[in-house]
């Protein structure tokens, strides 16, 4: 069996080698889009007859689904766990009584759909292994997403054959390590050819990973520019979570999620639902999903030297995220222009980004677009179009008493009249509706308290967060 350290030095053809020439790994692949590229590798590099048990190709959708059974999306993870579970099952019912007290069985499937002739689709794919580690062993799996970036079809066919190789190669291999199995994904690839937006291990091998954990890993990797979780610490797929709906975003640390937070983002959603419901017609009840986002950078802010991630923190804030019924998306978008191009991949319907004052301020200072061209013009032509509107949440300034409003507010001279005219606009909105006993509430005043052990803090936030908080002594809270 191959060492953790030899995949570093491994080519794809020596992955598919390697995996021939060992005599306990035997299985089914199965491939639906993109031609049958990853089962090629084993083909092509020899000893193949000693790892393959069948190759298939359910390509016209009527045998697909005589085989299968019927999906209302052929790329889809529905497709593939019935791909998974049909193979699998019919690998034990016809070789464990033969050769199952010797061989680790593996059913590899992907269901692809690279560029068209016209290069109108969405390119992308979902792949995943289902495998014994041990002969007799309960199978675990390992299902992902990958977006393919290539322009062209055939180099977008010989990027899908790599990666599958990698992830069957690293779930044989590397199952003990999911950290060395993520970064083997783009062995032989790079970030600008695949990008690999969701990962989820399951059963006996993985009985021990954080999805939340590994959601944050894709980012932190650079497999991919955004990953997202539910309240649950289920995987999402962004495609499937935000297809078609529109979308409210509300970035923060969350550390911890304050009785701000809260309302900062239900406030806003109360005006956003107007607006889409407005937009969509009367009777109209928009499903809107609402997000509360982590950027990398605000991870890094509590990390170690170097801007490391502390992960158990990371944990903490997710968790007590989680308590208040928060949908997470963790990216590393810093610009809000990159981040609704992100999210106007998936949907053409509005998209609503809320934030504090302060943030607002941040948003006109034009130091942050000094790598732009066209400098913050070009940024906000970026973020703005597209029917996106900013929902801004009013300040108490600590030193004046006063309130600070979208509409009292002042920016630079020069980028007065643009502010002047995003407001007229709509394209920045006010929060009318807020709870004005909230505003005296900052996440690092709650941290302080905590440490301090006052307990005021408890007040400043819901109280499901207040019970985690105590309960699992997060924040440096000690009775």
């Amino acid at each position: 069996m191959e060492t953790k350290t030899d995949r570093k030095n491994l080519v794809t053809q020596q992955k598919a080698l390697a995996i021939n020439l060992d005599r306990r790994k035997y299985g089914t692949f199965a491939e639906i889009g993109a031609g049958q590229e990853v089962v090629r590798w084993f083909f092509q590099v020899g000893g193949a007859a000693g790892t393959i048990a069948k190759s298939i190709s359910a390509y016209d959708m009527t045998v697909s689904d005589a085989i299968y059974g019927p999906s209302p999306r052929y790329v889809s993870r529905e497709r593939l766990e019935m791909m998974l579970d049909r193979e699998y099952a019919l690998l034990l019912e016809r070789l464990q009584e033969k050769r199952g007290a010797e061989t680790d069985f593996f059913v590899f499937a992907d269901t692809v759909s690279a560029r068209n002739f016209h290069g109108t689709n969405e390119c992308h794919g979902w792949m995943g292994i289902r495998y014994q580690a041990n002969p007799g062993a309960r199978p675990s799996q390992i299902v992902v997403h990958v977006r393919m970036l290539d322009k062209d079809n055939v180099s977008q066919q010989q990027a899908l054959g790599i990666v599958g190789v990698n992830l069957i190669y690293g779930a044989l291999y590397h199952f003990d390590s999911p950290d060395e199995l993520m970064q083997s994904l783009l062995d032989d690839l790079s970030t600008q050819r695949i990008e690999v937006d969701m990962i989820k291990f399951s059963g006996p091998e993985f009985r021990d990973v954080d999805h939340r954990l590994m959601s944050l890993k894709l980012v932190q990797l650079g497999l991919s520019n955004a990953a997202m979780f539910s309240a649950t610490g289920e995987v999402l797929q962004p495609s499937e979570a935000l297809y078609k709906k529109p979308i409210l975003v509300e970035r923060g640390s969350f550390r911890p999620v304050t009785h701000v937070n809260v309302d900062m983002l239900h406030s806003a959603l109360h005006q956003f639902a107007g607006h889409v419901a407005l937009r969509q017609g009367e009777g109209a009840e928009p499903e809107v999903v609402s997000l509360m986002e982590l950027t990398m950078r605000n991870l890094r802010s509590t990390g170690g030297e170097g801007g490391d991630i502390d992960y158990d923190d990371f944990l903490a804030r997710a968790d007590v995220l989680a308590a208040t019924g928060a949908t997470v998306l963790i990216s590393d978008y810093f610009e809000y222009y990159r981040l609704a191009a992100y999210l106007r991949r998936y949907t053409k319907m509005p998209i609503g980004i809320t934030m504090g004052i302060p943030s607002l301020i941040d948003l006109f200072d034009e130091k942050y677009y000094e790598h732009l061209e066209g400098g913050i013009l070009e940024s906000f032509g970026k973020l703005f179009r597209n029917d996106l509107r900013l929902y801004v949440y009013p300040k108490l300034d600590a030193a004046t008493r006063q309130l600070v409003t979208v509409q009292k507010l002042k920016v630079a001279p020069s980028l007065q009249g643009l502010y002047d005219h995003l407001t007229a606009n709509g394209y920045i909105e006010s929060i009318d509706f807020y709870n004005k006993d909230y505003l005296r509430i900052f996440s690092r005043d709650v941290l302080v308290k905590i440490g301090q052990g006052d307990t005021t803090w408890e007040s400043m936030v819901p109280t499901t967060v207040a019970d985690l908080i105590k309960d699992r002594h997060f924040f440096g809270y000690r009775p």
